[in-house]
């Protein structure tokens, strides 16, 4: 863990010690966020295939910061644009840079449920083009950081989770803003946008753990508008 992780940890509440039913289907994380939990649920088969089929064709990679760090958490992409990080920097590019190929069209069960969460926590007008498909191993974490990749900051993001469960922080619009502690379970789905969109987002390191759907793994499933 970093120093950024440390800071968000010491400062971070846990969600569901509020007064906010943890079994509410749309929980409120803050003005334009929400957690949906549970809601990838139904969709469990379909987007198990989608998923294997887009490993298939873009293999995951751990990809490298521009200051040449290797990431700890393996990602791939699928959608028209797919974030790509090197020693140029972080962007969108529409070529997997490992084939030299487009990267692999987006599944319609992850098309469909990213609208349909989005339009849950009130975005009706969500078309992702991007999928960022992240799989963490035990260890694994996300430092605190925005999505500020993209050119249009009236999008939102939307994040799903599959498999082993996992600690997402969610932040203020300061690095050193107090954190939500969201416990996030395997079908949860977290929508931010609007007010939240620009809020410092992360996740804690991965605890080892054993799940049918994704094995000693969690993915995670981040669609947004990019272009």
């Amino acid at each position: 863990m970093n120093d950024d992780d440390r800071d968000a940890a010491s400062q971070t509440t846990n969600l569901f010690d509020a007064t906010a039913d943890p079994a509410a289907a749309r929980l409120p994380l803050a003005d334009g966020a929400f957690l949906l939990t549970g809601f990838a649920l139904a969709r469990e088969a379909a987007l198990h295939d989608a998923l294997n089929e887009v490993i298939a064709q873009a293999p995951l990679r751990h990809m490298v910061t521009p200051g040449g760090l290797r990431m700890s958490v393996a990602m791939t992409n699928c959608g028209s644009l797919g974030w790509v990080s090197d020693r140029r920097g972080y962007r969108y590019d529409t070529v997997d840079p490992d084939s030299g190929k487009p990267w692999p069209a987006m599944p319609s069960a992850f098309r469909l449920l990213a609208v349909d969460a989005a339009a849950r926590a009130g975005f009706t007008d969500f078309e992702p083009d991007a999928c960022l498909v992240n799989r963490y191993e035990p260890g694994a974490r996300l430092s605190l950081h925005q999505d500020r990749d993209e050119k249009d900051y009236a999008q939102p993001i939307v994040s799903v989770s599959l498999g082993l469960p996992a600690v997402f922080l969610f932040g203020g619009l300061r690095r050193a803003d107090k954190a939500l502690r969201v416990p996030l379970a395997h079908g949860d789905v977290v929508v931010w946008g609007g007010p939240a969109r620009l809020r410092f987002h992360g996740v804690l390191p991965l605890a080892q753990g054993e799940h049918a759907f994704a094995g000693a793994f969690r993915f995670n499933l981040t669609f947004r508008q990019a272009g």
